[in-house]
C-alpha cells in the first residue's frame, strides 16, 4: 500500500470512478464534492470525507481536481477555503480538467508564486475508460510532480505523456475533442440518413467496422445510438464546452475551423432540446427527426 496521501476534488461522472479506482489502489485518498453527499460511496470504499478545498490539500501530497469547467477550476483554486489558502510549499495540484490553456497557465503561475507545484492532466477518455483505468492521460507542468504521480497515473490510465509547459495538456486535449465530436455528429447523420432512406442501421455499422473508418467509438456508440439509449457517459454540455473553447483558441491563432463551427452549432442545439445532461452522442437528435 502507498504511503502517498492522495485528495481527490469533484466527483462527477469522471471523478467517481477515478477516485474510486485510486482507492482500490491502494492509496490514502481525501475525497470533497461541492454536493457533499457525492462522497458517500467513496467514504463506503475507505476514503476519508475532506470538509472543503482547503483542507484537502492541507492534509494530501497530491491533490487531483476533476471538475466541469474554467470557472469550477478557478473557483475550486481561488475561492473561500479554497487551495491556494491551503497550500505549502512543494506541495503537488493536478488539474485533470477539461480547460482553456490561459486558464491553465494561469492557474500554473499562481501556484509558482505560492511555492506550490501544478500539473495540467486532462484526459482523453470517459466513463467506461475512467472506470477501467485506461484513460489517455495529457500532462504539462512541474516535471518533477509528473514524476512523482507516476503510481497514480499507473491506476487511472493506460497511457501518460508529459507535453511541456503547462497550457500544452490542455491544447491536446480540445484538439482531441473537436476531431471526437466532429466523428459523432457525422456517425449521427450517416445513421439518420439510413434510417430516412430504408437502410438498416445494423448494416451500415457493420460497412464502417470492416474498413478503413473501423474504430472503437463507433462500435460502441452506434448500437447506442440506435437504440436511442443516452445513459450519459460524456455529457453533451461538456462536449460542447470543449468544442467552443476549441474555436476561441483557433480564433486567437487565425486558424480556420469550418467543420468544427459547424459541429458546434449541431450541439449548441441539442443543448437548447434539453440534451446537455445525456450523452454527447444525444447530438443524433438534432437529425434524426421522427426516425428511429
Amino acid at each position: 500500500m502507498s504511503n502517498l496521501k492522495i485528495g481527490f476534488l469533484g466527483l462527477g461522472i469522471m471523478g467517481q470512478a477515478m477516485a474510486a479506482n485510486l482507492v482500490k489502489g491502494g492509496f490514502k485518498v481525501t475525497v470533497w464534492n461541492r454536493t457533499p453527499e457525492r462522497c458517500a460511496p467513496l467514504v463506503a470504499l475507505g476514503a476519508k470525507q475532506g470538509k472543503n478545498p482547503k483542507a484537502v490539500i492541507a492534509h494530501c501530497d497530491i491533490t487531483i481536481a476533476m471538475l466541469a469547467d474554467p470557472a469550477a477550476a478557478l473557483e475550486v483554486v481561488m475561492g473561500e477555503d479554497g487551495v491556494l489558502e491551503g497550500l505549502e510549499p512543494g506541495k503537488g495540484y493536478i488539474d485533470m480538467s477539461t480547460v482553456d490553456p490561459d486558464t491553465c497557465e494561469y492557474i500554473a503561475e499562481l501556484f509558482e508564486e505560492a511555492g506550490g507545484r501544478f500539473l495540467e492532466a486532462p484526459v482523453s477518455g470517459s466513463k467506461k475508460p475512467a472506470q477501467d483505468g485506461t484513460l489517455v492521460i495529457l500532462a504539462a507542468g512541474d516535471r518533477t510532480l509528473f514524476a512523482d504521480a507516476a503510481p497514480l497515473f499507473e491506476v487511472l490510465g493506460s497511457k501518460s505523456l508529459f507535453l511541456g509547459q503547462a497550457g500544452q495538456g490542455a491544447r491536446m486535449k480540445l484538439a482531441a475533442n473537436l476531431v471526437m465530436g466532429g466523428m459523432m455528429a457525422a456517425l449521427s447523420e450517416g445513421l439518420a440518413f439510413a434510417q430516412a432512406t430504408g437502410l438498416e442501421t445494423a448494416g451500415l455499422l457493420d460497412v464502417l467496422d470492416s474498413g478503413a473508418m473501423s474504430n472503437p467509438m463507433f462500435r460502441l456508440k452506434g448500437p447506442l445510438l440506435t437504440a436511442g439509449n443516452f445513459a450519459p457517459n460524456f455529457p453533451l454540455k461538456h462536449m460542447q464546452k470543449d468544442l467552443r473553447l476549441a474555436l476561441e483558441l483557433a480564433e486567437e491563432h487565425d486558424q480556420p475551423m469550418p467543420t468544427t463551427a459547424a459541429v458546434n452549432e449541431s450541439f449548441k442545439r441539442a443543448k437548447a432540446m434539453g440534451l446537455g445532461d445525456d450523452d454527447f452522442s444525444a447530438v443524433i437528435e438534432t437529425v434524426r427527426g421522427k426516425q428511429r
